[in-house]
């Protein structure tokens, strides 16, 4: 089995190249190591207006759901049991009554929710079970309240947010902090190779120089927020690629270098 690893070693070579570029882009990423150990992360903070859908809520049995339209319902169906108990005499007319009563229940006024300005801090950290790069991230109001896992599932944008909810506990979860031994979310890295691949054998095939890193940013940073500038694409490709720049190829897992 052909696996597309990225092991500690070329993951702080890329690490240390989106410094250099983001440095040149006041992008605002830092290194921050590990106490007592050579481990360390990437750290970003960021200030972000963001619009909580209170309506909007992940039932961890039953998937999404939206609150105005649970009340709305519920209120009907309490009508419709009434009317049932004052009209029995006329059945033919409590029909038609529940029929329009149904097709009301389609409509459903959606609440645009509250636009927040929240205080976000993002980690990369290399995981060596998946060999992949992991996002942890936590949020909070400028009160300095923390959000619940359900408030950040309300906070990503729906376009994420229909890709996502087929399996959260595969996506956004909370978890301690590997060295900082603190709740953070995390993007789990399960699907990680799974979307790098194409972009990694594609790569290899072009004889393409690419940042791992990088790429793996650019893709499940906007899930949370977290954008990454078109202009490190055009810092990305000097005259002479260096060690950081060059991706690991995909190889046989039982190869070695």
């Amino acid at each position: 089995m052909s696996l597309c690893v990225l092991d500690e070693e070329n993951f702080h070579l890329c690490c240390q190249l989106l410094l250099q570029l983001s440095e040149q882009l006041g992008d605002g990423w830092s290194w921050e190591g590990g106490q007592g150990s050579q481990e360390g992360y990437l750290r970003k903070t960021a200030l972000r207006s963001v619009v909580i859908d209170s309506s909007s809520v992940w039932d961890y049995e039953g998937g999404w759901s939206d609150t105005s339209c649970q009340s709305q319902s519920e209120q009907q169906e309490g009508e419709q049991e009434q009317a049932a108990v004052d009209a029995s005499a006329d059945t033919n007319s409590i029909k038609g009554d529940l029929e329009e009563q149904d097709e009301d229940d389609g409509v459903c006024v959606v609440s645009a929710g509250s636009s927040q300005l929240l205080q976000y801090e993002y980690h990369i950290l290399h995981s060596c079970s998946y060999s992949t790069p992991v996002l942890y991230f936590r949020t909070c109001t400028q009160e300095g309240r923390s959000l619940s896992l359900e408030e950040v599932w309300s906070s990503v944008h729906p376009n994420y947010r229909l890709r996502l909810q087929s399996s959260p506990l595969n996506t956004i979860t909370l978890q301690e902090h590997p060295l900082l031994g603190q709740p953070f979310f995390m993007l789990h890295p399960c699907r990680t190779e799974e979307f790098m691949r194409p972009v990694l054998q594609a790569a290899q095939d072009q004889h393409r120089s690419v940042n791992y890193v990088l790429s793996w940013l650019s893709v499940v940073g906007p899930m949370v927020g977290l954008d990454v500038p078109l202009k490190y694409s055009t810092l990305l490709h000097p005259a002479a690629p260096s060690p950081a720049e060059i991706l690991p190829p995909c190889t046989e897992a039982a190869s070695s270098t």
